[in-house]
């Protein structure tokens, strides 16, 4: 089987609240948008997010709930220009910037809409 495209869509009870916050951080363009979705799609790599509406009937039951066991890695050239970015938004960090033990540096924060979104970078 081919899988020909693959993208996770991040529930929220305020789509532009998230929205802001992928866009703000992320070179991500809004190629779709609606009252209860909105696709987002990387200007550089043509990766792809979607922000979904938790209430809306198409989510399913089991996907309302808040996540866990899960989170979000956002590969970049460097952590620092978002971790500035980041620090004059006001967003929340869960951990600031720092090395790992396998050569990256990395980046915790807390989207609006509660995922635990991993900022890393080779050092």
């Amino acid at each position: 089987m081919i899988i020909n495209r693959l993208f996770t869509n991040v529930c929220t009870t305020n789509l532009t609240e998230s929205r802001d916050f992928y866009m703000s951080l992320f070179a991500f363009d809004v190629r779709y948008d609606s009252d209860w979705f909105i696709h987002l799609v990387s200007q550089e790599s043509g990766l792809e997010l979607g922000i979904i509406l938790k209430s809306h009937p198409i989510v399913p039951e089991q996907a309302r709930q808040s996540s866990s066991g899960m989170y979000l890695t956002f590969v970049v050239d460097k952590v620092s220009p978002i971790y500035d970015k980041v620090k004059a938004l006001g967003y929340e960090v869960v951990q600031a910037p720092e090395a790992t033990e396998y050569g990256q540096m990395r980046l915790l924060l807390l989207a609006p809409e509660g995922t635990l979104c991993d900022i890393s970078s080779p050092i």
